[in-house]
C-alpha cells in the first residue's frame, strides 16, 4: 500500500493500470513485473484528478444510524432507536390497505436511493427498534440483518434444493467483496448476507444458480437450464441488476465512500 493506493503486481499486466473497487472505494494499481516501481508510482501520481473521479461516482455511504432507512427483503425498513427501549432487535410491521409492500414496488423506483421517505408522517412498512448505548447501535443492527440473511437464505435454499431434489450441507453466510454466494464440493453454499438488501427476485436467482450447482459444477448449457427451470423466472434480470445496483449493497452500514 503506497499513499493510499493497493499496488499488486501481476504476471501477465502488460501495462501499469490503475482501477477503483465500487464495492470498496479502494483504488488499486496493477503493475507489470517487468516494470520499474517508482516509475509505476509516479504515473498513478499523475491520475490524481482521475482518482477523485471515479471516486466521486462511488455508492455513497449508508450508515446505521437512528432514522435511516434499509430495503430488507422487499420492505423499507426504518431504524429506530428509542431510549429505554430493549437492547435486543425488534422488528416492527406496519400494514396499509393498498400500499405496496417495498421500494422495489413501482416500476420506476430507484434502489440506489433511499426507499422511502423519512417524513414521519408518511407510512412507512417497518420499524426495527433497539434501545441501549447510542453507540452499540449500528452493531447490533448489523448483528440482526445477518441473522435475518441467514434466516431467509436457509429457508430459500431448502426451497430450490427440495426442488431439484439435491441436500446442502449447510448453509452460511459472509460478506465477500467479489462474488454474491458459492457452493463447494461438500455441499456448503455460502452467501452474500447482503442479499437480504437486494429485491427479493435478486436474492431468490442467486439461491437458485448455487443449489443447480449441486447438480452441475460448472456454467455450461445444462446448468443454466436448471436454473431458469429452478427459478421459474429471468435469472438473467437478477444478474443485471447485480451488475449494475450490486455494488451499492456494500456501502450500507458505511459512513460514506469518500477517501
Amino acid at each position: 500500500m503506497i499513499d493510499g493506493v493497493e499496488v499488486v503486481r501481476h504476471p501477465r499486466a502488460r501495462v501499469a493500470r490503475l482501477s477503483v473497487d465500487p464495492a470498496t472505494g479502494r483504488v488499486r494499481l496493477t503493475v507489470p513485473q517487468r516494470m520499474a516501481l517508482a516509475r509505476a508510482v509516479a504515473w498513478a501520481g499523475e491520475k490524481a484528478e482521475w482518482i477523485a473521479a471515479q471516486r466521486a461516482k462511488l455508492p455513497r455511504g449508508r450508515p446505521f444510524v437512528d432514522g435511516a432507512v434499509v430495503p430488507v427483503a422487499d420492505r423499507a425498513v426504518r431504524l429506530a432507536w428509542r431510549e429505554g427501549a430493549s437492547r435486543t432487535v425488534a422488528l416492527t410491521t406496519y400494514r396499509h390497505p393498498g400500499e405496496g409492500r417495498g421500494p422495489w414496488s413501482r416500476d420506476d423506483a430507484d434502489p440506489s436511493m433511499s426507499p422511502v421517505s423519512m417524513d414521519p408522517g408518511l407510512p412507512r412498512d417497518d420499524d426495527l427498534v433497539c434501545g441501549g448505548p447510542i453507540d452499540q447501535f449500528p452493531v447490533r443492527i448489523e448483528r440482526w440483518l445477518k441473522r435475518e440473511a441467514l434466516r431467509l437464505l436457509t429457508e430459500d435454499t431448502a426451497y430450490y434444493a427440495a426442488k431439484a431434489g439435491v441436500t446442502v450441507a449447510k448453509v452460511a453466510i459472509g460478506d465477500p467483496k467479489a462474488r454474491w454466494g458459492s457452493c463447494s464440493g461438500d455441499g456448503t453454499i455460502r452467501y452474500s448476507w447482503r442479499l437480504l438488501l437486494a429485491p427479493g427476485f435478486v436474492r431468490r436467482a442467486t439461491v437458485a444458480h448455487e443449489v443447480a450447482h449441486r447438480v452441475h459444477m460448472h456454467h455450461g448449457p445444462a446448468f443454466h437450464a436448471l436454473v431458469a427451470d429452478l427459478f421459474e423466472g429471468d435469472p438473467d434480470a437478477a444478474r443485471r441488476w447485480l451488475r449494475s445496483d450490486g455494488a451499492a449493497l456494500h456501502w450500507y452500514g458505511r459512513e460514506s465512500s469518500s477517501g
